[in-house]
């Protein structure tokens, strides 16, 4: 693990190259246009070249769609118990999204012209649900949920086929069936991606690509914007805790090799504290609890070169350090005076969970906000996935002769201070006798 003083000389530049280290490679740019490319120009084919070369599985196109009974019977193989948790994620996911659902209106301007705005659902979205290390089955419902809300008519998964047999896992089979979900493809990678952008003959296109994934797949987002809508871009998993002296180490080192655990590599992990002492127990802490984690050789290459201790001097320092990271989850391990300052600081993180009883993974299955977050600094100008994603507006305007001569005068005067008669002429020959 890594460690830096917020008190040292040039603190902030060596922060951000520290957040900036291996996050942008050349090569994986590259390889994402060459995919993108041929998905455009071959489809299918270039499809199913791309699983053949990166999953080994030499499928057909009609083998990408998965079978909707698939689905259903995965859901009836499960327990009674697990339907029950997925269900009771999918309404807490829902009733928290209920509450941004903007509302249609209607009113009148200055001028006495009417005027308002209408919310209409997407047509069709594609969803990338990840399946690496681990089938996160968990976004499907933090992604399906909201589009399903939102009203959006057509919605398509994509998600990484099994090495082992081409299917996607079982898992991932009965929580796309819970949440209502019927158009799904394995298909992962850039080239899901592609096919979701430019479509193919087996696969329809979308107008908005929503998802994380990884690093290839957050690139492909990127360079297909603007064929495509896309959401926050988001990357691989970050966690910012900050610690006072009322912290539990065991929970601070709980929560920290939580967040190591997803598989890439590339998370990456920061703990923020004003105690030195606390700080080495989180260490020791750390190095008691690693060895009956499952995935712990995953965990060990990000605490080894994506774990960031940051000694502060107070809370006021620490919100400055988040403000700058813009985490995608950030725990405050504080005391509960403390937590509503850092609240109204802290302006860039994804997600803030407050106190000692908030570990993110509430925040990952079922608190209600989607888990889907902004990574690798867009904090600063991202939200994470919300209802609106999956909504757009357009603006209503309706004038009658009276408010159209009141307005009269304010287009004559923009008319002339940009030299537009046109412009001018299309509102004074409404007025001709």
């Amino acid at each position: 693990m890594k460690e830096l003083d917020f008190t040292s000389n040039g603190f902030f530049k060596k922060l951000e190259r520290f957040i900036s280290e291996r996050t942008r490679d050349i090569a994986v740019e590259e390889a994402v246009r060459a995919i993108l490319a041929d998905v455009r120009t071959r489809g299918d084919a270039a499809v199913l070249e791309y699983t053949h070369r990166f999953d080994g599985l030499e499928l057909k196109a009609k083998q990408l769609r998965v079978d909707a009974a698939e689905m259903a019977a995965a859901a009836r193989a499960f327990s009674p118990a697990q339907r029950r948790s997925i269900r009771e994620a999918i309404n807490c996911v829902r009733a928290f999204h209920k509450e941004g659902l903007p509302r249609s209106w209607m009113g009148r301007n200055p001028h006495g012209a009417r005027y308002g705005e209408r919310w209409y659902p997407i047509g069709r979205v594609g969803i990338y649900i990840p399946a690496g290390s681990v089938p996160l089955v968990s976004t499907v419902v933090m992604t399906t949920t909201l589009a399903r809300l939102a009203g959006v008519p057509e919605i398509a998964v994509f998600t990484p086929p099994n090495r082992e047999d081409g299917k996607i896992s079982a898992q991932m089979r009965a929580v796309l069936h819970l949440c209502g979900i019927t158009e799904v493809y394995s298909i992962g990678g850039a080239q899901a991606i592609g096919a979701m952008a430019y479509g193919t003959r087996t696969i329809p296109a979308v107008c908005k690509v929503m998802g994380p994934g990884n690093a290839y797949v957050a690139e492909a987002q990127r360079q297909v914007f603007g064929d495509v809508g896309v959401d926050l871009l988001p990357g691989p998993s970050e966690a910012l805790a900050i610690a006072d002296a009322s912290a539990n180490p065991r929970y601070l080192a709980a929560d920290l090799l939580a967040q190591a655990e997803h598989g890439t590599g590339k998370e990456k992990i920061y703990y923020v504290f004003t105690d030195p002492a606390q700080a080495a127990a989180v260490q020791t802490e750390m190095a008691a609890q690693l060895p009956a984690l499952s995935h712990r050789a995953a965990i060990e290459r990000v605490l080894a070169g994506n774990t960031l201790f940051i000694r502060v001097p107070d809370l006021e320092a620490a919100a400055a350090v988040a403000n700058f990271i813009a985490p995608e989850h950030l725990e405050l391990h504080v005391e509960k005076t403390a937590i509503k300052k850092l609240v109204e600081t802290i302006r860039t993180a994804g997600a803030i969970l407050c106190g000692h009883d908030t570990p993110t993974v509430v925040g990952d299955f079922t608190a209600g906000p989607s888990h889907t977050l902004p990574t690798n600094r867009t904090g600063r100008y991202f939200s994470g996935l919300k209802i609106t994603d999956f909504l757009r507006r357009s603006s209503i305007v309706e004038y009658d002769r009276r408010a159209l001569a009141r307005a009269r005068p304010v287009v004559e005067a923009f008319a002339a201070l940009e030299s537009l008669d046109a412009h001018n002429r299309s509102l004074t020959i409404r007025f001709d006798p």
